[in-house]
């Protein structure tokens, strides 16, 4: 039982580690776990993308707390001013690719900076994260 918890534990610490400013590999540990068999791939799945949802989220609010200190676009480069300026005009859509290396932080900093609603923001980050990870876990089942 506690190895089965430690396991659960250790992909919940990866995959949301993953999805903060922090790299990660949540990926390979999801790939590695469904590929024993030793739980059930709903179990993994939920436990990755409630993680990674989780973290991003994290992210996000970090965003929402600089906004607080520094106007949106006040010290950005003008490269940076349109990006943000797309983040913007896409709105929350935007965060379904949160699940982007890289970039996808971005993402959800930049939604939380711009202050994107944060019901739908959740959503696109949930759904984009849970498309993710279901593949990985087709893909080595």
């Amino acid at each position: 039982m506690q190895d089965t918890l430690t396991g659960l534990w250790a992909l919940f610490g990866s995959a949301f580690i993953s999805a903060t400013i922090a790299p990660g590999g949540s990926e390979a540990v999801l790939a590695y776990m469904v590929s024993q068999g030793s739980y059930p791939d709903w179990q993994l799945l939920s436990i990755a993308t409630l993680a990674n949802t989780l973290g991003a989220m994290t992210t996000w609010w970090l965003g929402w707390m600089v906004a607080k200190k520094v106007p949106v676009a006040s010290q950005l480069s003008q490269k940076q001013q349109r990006g943000l300026q797309a983040v913007k005009e896409k709105g929350a859509w935007v965060l379904l690719f949160s699940w982007l290396p890289v970039i996808g932080d971005g993402f959800c900093f930049a939604g939380g900076w711009l202050r994107l609603p944060l019901l739908p923001a959740f959503l696109a980050i949930l759904i984009g994260k849970f498309g993710r990870y279901a593949v990985i876990t087709w893909l080595f089942n």
